[in-house]
């Protein structure tokens, strides 16, 4: 009977999570609206997966299901962690600095820039050096 209340529950809680409207998008090229439209599925997709791990481990408390509880904590909170990174990605400063920082060398005004990787205690940082 719990099995079965569990299913149901777990079920309804799906379907309505599924059901939640999604956002409008502002104007812009075609390109920039695909991948605006691409970032906020995702991050919609991570907040709709985080409510239902949630409702999951709050099922689990209710029916004293330790494993349903631990499941749904865990996938809420890498859900949370993941619609983090995908709204700050949404920043295109961030995604430009990425971008840059992804490829080994730059030319800038006809210079060649080489990246280095730069160790400050425990932490890693780079920093582009004008290459001979």
């Amino acid at each position: 009977m719990k099995l079965t209340t569990m299913f149901i529950g777990t079920l309804v809680l799906s379907t309505a999570m599924l059901a939640m409207p999604s956002t409008s998008y502002s104007q812009g090229t075609s390109r920039d609206r695909s991948s605006q439209a691409h970032r906020k599925s995702k991050q919609e997709e991570w907040k709709k997966i985080g409510i239902g791990s949630a409702a999951a481990a709050v099922l689990g408390l209710i029916s004293k299901n330790g494993t349903l509880t631990t499941l749904g904590t865990v996938g809420a909170l890498y859900s949370a962690y993941r619609y983090e990174e995908d709204r700050k990605s949404s920043v295109r400063s961030r995604r430009e600095k990425a971008q840059l920082y992804s490829r080994k060398s730059v030319v800038i005004d006809g210079h060649r820039y080489k990246r280095q990787t730069v160790r400050k205690g425990k932490k890693v940082y780079y920093q582009f050096v004008r290459a001979s």
